[in-house]
Protein backbone atom coordinates (compact mmCIF):
# COMPACT_ATOMS: atom_id res chain seq x y z
CA UNK A 1 0.00 0.00 0.00
CA UNK A 2 2.63 1.92 1.13
CA UNK A 3 4.29 1.65 -2.58
CA UNK A 4 1.16 2.86 -4.36
CA UNK A 5 1.78 6.44 -2.78
CA UNK A 6 5.57 6.76 -3.34
CA UNK A 7 6.48 9.69 -5.65
CA UNK A 8 2.76 11.35 -5.27
CA UNK A 9 3.57 14.83 -4.71
CA UNK A 10 1.04 17.03 -2.81
CA UNK A 11 0.00 21.06 -3.74
CA UNK A 12 -1.64 22.46 -0.76
CA UNK A 13 -3.76 25.67 -2.59
CA UNK A 14 -4.57 28.72 -0.65
CA UNK A 15 -7.57 29.37 -1.10
CA UNK A 16 -7.40 33.43 -0.69
CA UNK A 17 -5.30 33.09 -4.10
CA UNK A 18 -8.26 30.68 -5.59
CA UNK A 19 -11.50 33.28 -4.79
CA UNK A 20 -10.57 36.95 -6.10
CA UNK A 21 -11.58 39.75 -4.46
CA UNK A 22 -14.80 41.23 -5.65
CA UNK A 23 -14.84 45.07 -6.40
CA UNK A 24 -17.07 47.76 -6.89
CA UNK A 25 -16.33 51.01 -8.47
CA UNK A 26 -18.44 54.20 -8.09
CA UNK A 27 -17.12 56.88 -10.12
CA UNK A 28 -18.23 59.53 -13.11
CA UNK A 29 -15.07 59.77 -14.90
CA UNK A 30 -15.62 57.23 -17.68
CA UNK A 31 -12.04 56.93 -18.68
CA UNK A 32 -10.93 56.77 -15.18
CA UNK A 33 -13.49 54.26 -14.25
CA UNK A 34 -12.87 51.97 -17.07
CA UNK A 35 -8.89 52.07 -16.44
CA UNK A 36 -9.64 50.61 -13.28
CA UNK A 37 -11.71 47.81 -14.91
CA UNK A 38 -8.89 46.91 -17.14
CA UNK A 39 -6.72 47.01 -14.10
CA UNK A 40 -8.54 44.95 -12.16
CA UNK A 41 -9.12 42.59 -14.46
CA UNK A 42 -5.74 41.79 -15.66
CA UNK A 43 -3.94 41.07 -12.18
CA UNK A 44 -4.81 37.77 -10.55
CA UNK A 45 -6.79 37.04 -7.61
CA UNK A 46 -9.01 40.40 -8.69
CA UNK A 47 -13.03 40.20 -9.95
CA UNK A 48 -14.61 43.82 -10.77
CA UNK A 49 -18.28 43.41 -10.47
CA UNK A 50 -19.44 46.23 -11.39
CA UNK A 51 -18.77 49.75 -12.04
CA UNK A 52 -21.74 53.30 -11.59
CA UNK A 53 -21.13 56.36 -12.29
CA UNK A 54 -23.69 57.95 -9.71
CA UNK A 55 -23.73 57.38 -5.45
CA UNK A 56 -27.50 57.00 -6.37
CA UNK A 57 -26.95 54.18 -9.05
CA UNK A 58 -24.29 52.42 -5.99
CA UNK A 59 -26.67 52.77 -3.10
CA UNK A 60 -29.28 50.80 -5.52
CA UNK A 61 -27.36 47.89 -7.14
CA UNK A 62 -24.66 47.44 -4.46
CA UNK A 63 -26.57 45.67 -1.67
CA UNK A 64 -27.72 42.90 -4.70
CA UNK A 65 -24.32 42.68 -5.41
CA UNK A 66 -22.54 42.66 -2.17
CA UNK A 67 -18.68 43.39 -3.38
CA UNK A 68 -16.23 42.35 -0.52
CA UNK A 69 -14.34 46.20 -1.68
CA UNK A 70 -16.03 49.23 -3.06
CA UNK A 71 -13.15 52.16 -4.66
CA UNK A 72 -15.31 55.17 -4.15
CA UNK A 73 -14.70 58.85 -5.83
CA UNK A 74 -15.48 61.89 -3.84
CA UNK A 75 -16.77 64.31 -6.69
CA UNK A 76 -19.78 62.94 -7.99
CA UNK A 77 -22.91 64.09 -9.74
CA UNK A 78 -25.98 64.37 -7.09
CA UNK A 79 -25.05 62.85 -4.18
CA UNK A 80 -21.33 63.47 -3.27
CA UNK A 81 -19.10 60.54 -2.17
CA UNK A 82 -18.88 60.40 1.40
CA UNK A 83 -22.69 60.67 1.27
CA UNK A 84 -23.14 57.60 -0.70
CA UNK A 85 -20.23 55.68 2.07
CA UNK A 86 -22.23 56.82 5.02
CA UNK A 87 -25.83 55.35 3.48
CA UNK A 88 -23.70 52.26 2.27
CA UNK A 89 -22.56 51.24 5.52
CA UNK A 90 -25.85 50.97 6.87
CA UNK A 91 -26.45 48.73 3.86
CA UNK A 92 -24.00 46.46 3.84
CA UNK A 93 -21.60 47.21 6.75
CA UNK A 94 -19.69 44.21 5.68
CA UNK A 95 -17.86 45.83 2.43
CA UNK A 96 -15.17 47.44 3.30
CA UNK A 97 -14.95 51.29 1.31
CA UNK A 98 -11.63 53.12 -0.04
CA UNK A 99 -11.75 56.65 -1.28
CA UNK A 100 -9.77 57.09 -4.20
CA UNK A 101 -9.84 60.75 -5.00
CA UNK A 102 -8.17 63.62 -6.35
CA UNK A 103 -8.76 65.34 -2.61
CA UNK A 104 -5.97 65.35 -0.05
CA UNK A 105 -7.05 68.10 2.17
CA UNK A 106 -7.92 67.19 6.28
CA UNK A 107 -11.57 67.81 5.96
CA UNK A 108 -12.63 65.47 3.20
CA UNK A 109 -9.88 63.11 5.06
CA UNK A 110 -11.70 63.65 8.40
CA UNK A 111 -15.48 63.09 6.61
CA UNK A 112 -14.68 59.80 4.87
CA UNK A 113 -13.25 58.32 7.64
CA UNK A 114 -15.94 59.77 9.74
CA UNK A 115 -18.69 58.30 7.14
CA UNK A 116 -17.58 54.45 7.51
CA UNK A 117 -14.47 54.40 5.09
CA UNK A 118 -11.46 52.21 5.80
CA UNK A 119 -8.88 53.66 3.50
CA UNK A 120 -8.03 56.98 1.21
CA UNK A 121 -5.70 56.88 -1.99
CA UNK A 122 -5.14 59.54 -4.24
CA UNK A 123 -5.73 58.78 -8.04
CA UNK A 124 -2.04 59.55 -8.70
CA UNK A 125 -1.68 55.94 -6.88
CA UNK A 126 0.07 53.53 -9.12
CA UNK A 127 -1.48 50.40 -10.01
CA UNK A 128 0.91 48.01 -7.73
CA UNK A 129 0.16 50.24 -4.55
CA UNK A 130 -3.94 50.42 -5.28
CA UNK A 131 -3.77 46.29 -6.52
CA UNK A 132 -1.82 46.34 -2.64
CA UNK A 133 -4.33 48.78 -1.08
CA UNK A 134 -7.33 46.43 -1.90
CA UNK A 135 -5.63 43.08 -0.48
CA UNK A 136 -4.46 45.31 2.52
CA UNK A 137 -8.16 46.41 3.44
CA UNK A 138 -9.41 43.13 2.47
CA UNK A 139 -7.62 41.42 4.98
CA UNK A 140 -8.41 44.24 7.91
CA UNK A 141 -6.07 46.81 7.38
CA UNK A 142 -6.93 50.61 6.24
CA UNK A 143 -4.39 51.75 3.78
CA UNK A 144 -3.58 55.35 2.60
CA UNK A 145 -1.47 57.02 0.36
CA UNK A 146 1.76 57.88 1.78
CA UNK A 147 0.98 61.46 1.79
CA UNK A 148 -2.47 61.08 3.49
CA UNK A 149 -0.57 58.77 6.04
CA UNK A 150 1.50 62.06 6.37
CA UNK A 151 -1.06 64.21 6.82
CA UNK A 152 -2.92 62.32 9.93
CA UNK A 153 0.48 61.56 11.99
CA UNK A 154 0.86 65.48 11.81
CA UNK A 155 -2.47 65.94 12.82
CA UNK A 156 -1.39 63.67 15.67
CA UNK A 157 1.12 65.98 16.13
CA UNK A 158 -0.86 69.12 16.46
CA UNK A 159 -2.12 70.26 19.80
CA UNK A 160 -4.90 67.92 20.55
CA UNK A 161 -7.01 70.80 22.07
CA UNK A 162 -9.35 70.58 25.46
CA UNK A 163 -11.40 67.58 24.91
CA UNK A 164 -11.40 65.57 28.09
CA UNK A 165 -11.47 62.75 25.87
CA UNK A 166 -8.66 62.96 23.80
CA UNK A 167 -6.90 64.37 27.16
CA UNK A 168 -7.16 61.29 28.87
CA UNK A 169 -5.10 58.62 26.35
CA UNK A 170 -1.88 57.66 27.70
CA UNK A 171 1.27 57.95 25.65
CA UNK A 172 1.02 54.85 24.59
CA UNK A 173 -2.48 54.86 23.70
CA UNK A 174 -1.86 58.01 21.55
CA UNK A 175 1.36 56.11 19.87
CA UNK A 176 -1.37 52.69 19.09
CA UNK A 177 -3.65 55.34 17.73
CA UNK A 178 -1.32 57.19 15.36
CA UNK A 179 -0.50 53.35 14.27
CA UNK A 180 -4.14 53.21 13.74
CA UNK A 181 -3.91 56.01 11.95
CA UNK A 182 -1.24 54.70 9.68
CA UNK A 183 -3.10 51.49 8.72
CA UNK A 184 -1.28 48.99 10.52
CA UNK A 185 -2.59 45.46 11.26
CA UNK A 186 -2.70 44.86 15.14
CA UNK A 187 0.58 42.57 14.53
CA UNK A 188 2.14 45.32 12.55
CA UNK A 189 1.60 47.35 15.62
CA UNK A 190 2.66 44.98 18.09
CA UNK A 191 6.10 44.45 16.36
CA UNK A 192 6.68 48.61 15.62
CA UNK A 193 6.30 49.02 19.69
CA UNK A 194 7.58 45.99 20.77
CA UNK A 195 4.67 44.95 22.54
CA UNK A 196 2.75 42.19 22.48
CA UNK A 197 -0.61 41.24 20.34
CA UNK A 198 -2.41 41.02 23.14
CA UNK A 199 -0.98 43.93 24.88
CA UNK A 200 -2.27 45.69 21.44
CA UNK A 201 -5.67 44.64 21.75
CA UNK A 202 -6.34 45.99 25.21
CA UNK A 203 -4.98 49.03 24.42
CA UNK A 204 -7.61 49.40 21.45
CA UNK A 205 -10.11 48.86 24.08
CA UNK A 206 -8.84 51.27 26.33
CA UNK A 207 -9.00 53.77 23.42
CA UNK A 208 -12.57 52.45 22.40
CA UNK A 209 -13.78 53.06 25.65
CA UNK A 210 -12.39 56.90 26.45
CA UNK A 211 -13.35 57.81 23.03
CA UNK A 212 -16.17 56.43 23.16
CA UNK A 213 -16.69 54.82 19.74
CA UNK A 214 -16.73 51.14 18.42
CA UNK A 215 -14.67 50.50 15.44
CA UNK A 216 -10.95 52.13 14.08
CA UNK A 217 -12.23 54.22 11.34
CA UNK A 218 -14.37 56.25 14.32
CA UNK A 219 -11.33 56.08 16.73
CA UNK A 220 -9.07 58.02 14.30
CA UNK A 221 -11.96 60.18 12.94
CA UNK A 222 -12.92 61.39 16.10
CA UNK A 223 -9.56 62.42 17.47
CA UNK A 224 -8.87 63.99 13.98
CA UNK A 225 -11.37 66.13 14.96
CA UNK A 226 -10.36 67.34 18.19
Amino acid sequence: MAARWQGLKYRFINVAEVVPIRVSIVEDNEQFSNTLVRVLSGADGFECVGQYPTAEDALRELPKVKPEVVLMDINLPGMNGVECVRRLKQLIPETQVVMLTVHEDTDNIFNALAAGATGYLLKRTSRAELLQAIRDVHRGGSPMTSQIARKVVQSFQQPVGTAQTAEELTPREREVLDCLAQGLLYKEIADKLGISYETVHTHIRRIYEKLQVRTRTEAVAKFLKH
